[in-house]
């Protein structure tokens, strides 16, 4: 028979379906991760003890007393076993995927029961939904969607829909004909006698389905953590690659509770919503003789009360912890401002010790962060579709060539923060004569013909399988056993412990070294090549995100006794410990964090005056926007307090005046803001010039040709359609337009100047730019337009405009006298051109709302020009 490309055929129509139809994915992706946050928010989002309760008076309700009581302590146990947050978060993917499953397989369901020619199609779908390895639905999940919650809810629907079709097409088709055909024989419609007899005769079926859908759906949410689910899925998980007993327990019994509830309150759910099912509940109620209050059920309202007075409660107290919780003082060392930064890891010791690692440093630097447990496939692929932000575990070039290959044009390597490494065969030392690879040949039996490997996918064992064996003729009197990291590890302590001979795969640096009484095995032929370098990985795009993260890591570098120190104590901290044993690390590293995440600005350093409140005012024009932002970020590293108001000119003016603000940065003198100036200017200090000259002119797009000057406007006004773009008809520099420029050029009554705000006026650039249309409108140096379009600024030969202006610092009177170290960073205060336009594209890429940030974004590039700002001494 010849080979059919099965495979490939699937591979082709995957790539396809990435490159065509990614909106799709990305609004599933959106809804169901939109779903699940909505619910998690719920079910986490209380006092645990509290929410237990409210679980306990939902089994009182369908079940009675003792169930109540068990239901208590169930969820009390996984709060003790500080499981809590991820017990929540998998009931909420059963919660979504169960009711997206429901949705779907009841009504499909029903179709299949009542018409024939469905349910005989549907059949074989059902078989291989259902007898598929779960598995295998996880690898199009991540591909499509990416790793994180929705390709764990995806698979879990497919996965968990057969039964939920079958038992209800069974159910209906179970109901008795004879009761169906009385109904037709009265005259009751088809949709009547589906919702008036077949629904509710069936119901016991159809729920019985609806409970092995939720089973399902809890036993694939397990697996999902595999594709970084989060949840108890990713405790398992983690539990079984690291060969965690302890945790595997814990992890398995708060799985076990959340099962056995959810199975025995589904169960019970059929007694309150099926009119059979509350007849039998009745007759046994009734015919108990003892212990009558166990059997008591308290009735729907009376459950209602309970569960909504426990939730406002538990509602209650989580708003006054979030509130407690917020931050009131400002952090001279909060660089992350709360922003979320994702990373993932192998279960290799030296990407737990130095994922933890970043973990708590850039907790320390004010940034959010989400770790995540992969496997190599998922990681990468999840770094290059940006769910996760980098990992630093990449062996390169050649453990992890394929990924790097498959992936590199989505990825950014961020350089090695260790190396060479060395992969190695290694015996316990007991072993005698067995020194070098070349002493392996001949000696299968002593090891049982095994040599104990990893994961099967890593780079170092087709090194192992392609290349070693072959070299050394150990080829089919060794196999190598694909297993973990954690199974190699294991089997390697347990028969050091029995003194059995052992050979297993194994790589430098490593705990294990330190440990055990090891050799590594020589390797004369250079069969395992030259040692690699661990680089830190992060998807495309990652230094634009957090550009002040990406220089970090580009810097990042450990030594040998460095990581095998921190791996030592995260060690000895224990599973589930990992942050704790890095904590642990730095205290006896000081200065470390310091090094590898250095403040940008100087940040770390406190100004004399700190603790003071700054109040900073601005009217929204570019370089004033600009300007405030800056100076508000760096205030706040010297470790001021700072507030910011919008005002127009003359509010602001008056405000500095009477001393209810203290300094804004755009006053445009001895022009613009002359009338300002000279109304208020015994109640002003002026700090002097931090920019100019300014100048005022008419511009055009550069595909306008043969007009370069005012002058070459003359003449040309139907290609204008007689119009010069404005702004704000208030400004200063529309009554020299209109009263001097046009005059001194004879270009009044060709052109009129229409009057419009900044805004108008840039959005009729930029729309006839898209057009390449001509368009003549007012602007000014500094512009960010200018950087953003090509753009001709006409020559003024006969000096119409007048003189550029300077823009100047202005504080209240007394602000020297308050202030005095911030006066003398402002008296020296100067940006170029360059340094300015660079800062306004940075602030109007960041979009409104988020000048803070962009601003910071622009600080982060340019950490020298802060040092220089705002220098502190001693």
């Amino acid at each position: 028979m010849p080979r059919l490309s099965f495979g490939s055929w699937v591979e082709d129509a995957v790539d396809w379906l990435q490159s065509n139809l990614t909106f799709i994915f990305d609004f599933i992706k959106t809804v169901l991760g939109g779903m699940y946050d909505g619910v998690n928010a719920v079910l986490g989002g209380g006092e645990p003890l509290l929410m237990a309760g409210i679980f306990a008076v939902i089994a009182f309700w369908l079940r009675g007393v003792i169930p109540a009581v068990l239901t208590f302590a169930g969820f009390a146990l996984i709060d003790s076993l500080a499981l809590w947050g991820e017990a929540m978060a998998t009931l909420s993917l059963v919660v979504v995927a169960a009711v997206i499953t429901i949705v779907i397989a009841v009504p499909t369901g029903i179709w299949a029961a009542r018409n024939n020619r469905v349910g005989a199609a549907l059949r074989p779908v059902l078989d291989v939904m259902q007898t598929m390895p779960a598995f295998v639905y996880l690898i199009p999940g991540v591909m499509f969607f990416g790793v994180g919650v929705t390709p764990g809810v995806i698979a879990t629907i497919v996965f968990a829909m057969p039964p939920g079709v079958r038992m209800t097409e069974l159910g209906i088709r179970q109901v008795d004909s004879e009761l169906v055909e009385a109904a037709e024989a009265f005259g009751t419609t088809p949709g009547h006698t589906l919702t008036r007899v077949q629904l509710p005769l069936a119901l016991p079926t159809i729920m019985a389905g609806i409970n092995q859908v939720i089973m399902l759906a809890l036993s694939m949410v397990v697996i999902g953590g595999m594709a970084g689910a989060g949840g108890l899925g990713e405790k398992v998980y983690a539990a079984i690659t690291q060969l965690q007993v302890g945790l595997a327990a814990e992890s398995g019994i708060a799985v076990v509770i959340l099962a056995m509830y959810l199975d025995r309150m589904t169960g019970a759910l059929n007694e309150r919503v099926s009119p059979l099912g509350r007849r039998a509940a009745a007759k046994a109620a009734a015919g108990a003789r003892r212990l009558k209050f166990a059997h008591y059920k308290p009735g729907t309202a009376v459950a209602m009360t309970g569960v909504i007075v426990l939730a406002l409660v538990a509602g209650g107290l989580n708003i006054a912890g979030s509130a407690d919780s917020k931050a009131t003082a400002s952090d001279s060392t909060d660089v992350g401002k709360g922003q979320k930064i994702n990373m993932g890891y192998i279960p290799w010791d030296e990407g737990i010790a130095s994922t933890y690692l970043w973990k708590e440093i850039l907790e320390q630097r004010g940034y959010e962060t989400g770790i995540t447990q992969l496997d190599a496939g998922p990681l990468y692929s999840g770094v290059a579709r940006g769910d996760i932000d980098f990992q630093t575990d990449s062996w390169l070039p050649t453990t992890h060539k394929d990924y790097w290959d498959k992936y590199s044009d989505q990825l950014d390597d961020m350089g090695a923060w260790y190396g060479p490494t060395s992969l190695e065969l290694t015996v316990p030392s007991y072993v005698k004569g067995i020194d070098s690879l070349e002493d392996l040949k001949g000696q299968g039996k002593k090891f049982d013909g095994k040599i104990i490997g990893i994961e099967s996918s890593a780079g170092m064992m087709g090194t192992l399988n392609k290349k070693v064996l072959k070299e050394y003729g150990l080829d089919g009197e060794y196999k190598v056993v694909s297993s973990s990291t954690s199974s190699m590890l294991a089997e390697l302590n347990a028969s050091i412990k029995k003194k059995e001979p052992v050979v297993v795969t194994l790589w430098s640096p490593h705990w294990a070294y330190g440990k055990h009484d090891l050799k590594k095995l020589k390797d004369p032929k250079g069969a395992w090549g030259k040692g690699e370098e661990v680089h830190t990985v992060a998807h495309k795009g990652f230094a634009k995100k957090a550009p002040a993260v990406a220089a970090w890591l580009k810097d990042f570098k450990l030594t040998e006794k460095q990581l095998t120190s921190l791996e030592n104590e995260i060690q000895n901290a224990g599973q589930g410990k990992e942050q704790d044993g890095v904590r642990a690390w730095l205290k006896k590293n000081p200065g470390l964090v310091d090094k590898l995440a250095p403040v940008p600005g100087g940040g770390s350093k406190q100004g004399k005056d700190a603790g003071k409140t700054v109040n900073l005012g601005y009217f929204p024009w570019d370089e004033a926007i600009a300007s405030t932002y800056l100076w508000q970020n760096m205030l706040e590293d010297r470790g001021y307090s700072t507030t910011v108001k919008q005002l127009d000119p003359g509010p602001l003016y008056t405000g500095l005046a009477q001393g209810q603000l203290d300094v804004q940065f755009d006053s445009w003198l001895p022009t613009t803001h002359k009338d300002y100036w000279d109304r208020y200017k015994d109640n002003l200090s002026d700090l002097g010039s931090w920019y100019g000259p300014t100048s005022l002119e008419l511009s055009v797009p550069s595909y306008v040709k043969g007009i370069d000057s005012l002058e070459d406007l003359k003449g040309q006004g139907k290609k204008f359609d007689g119009k010069i773009i404005g702004i704000e008809s208030s400004a200063g520099m529309m009554g020299t337009l209109n009263k001097k420029v046009l005059k001194e050029y004879g270009l009044e009554g060709e052109y009129k100047v229409v009057s419009s705000s900044t805004s108008s006026m840039l959005a009729e650039l930029n729309r006839s730019i898209k057009k390449k249309e001509p368009v003549v409108v007012t602007l000014w140096s500094p512009h960010w337009a200018y950087g953003k379009h090509d753009l001709k600024k006409l020559e003024d030969p006969k000096g119409a405009w007048g003189e550029g202006e300077q823009i100047h610092t202005v504080a209240k009177k007394d602000f020297a006298k308050d202030f005095p170290e911030l006066t003398g960073w402002l008296k020296d205060f100067e940006l170029s051109e360059a340094q300015l336009a660079s800062l306004e594209v940075e602030i109007q890429k960041g979009g409104a709302g988020k000048e803070k940030e962009s601003a910071r974004r622009w600080m982060d590039a340019n950490p020298d020009v802060v040092e220089k700002l705002t220098p502190v001494t001693g």
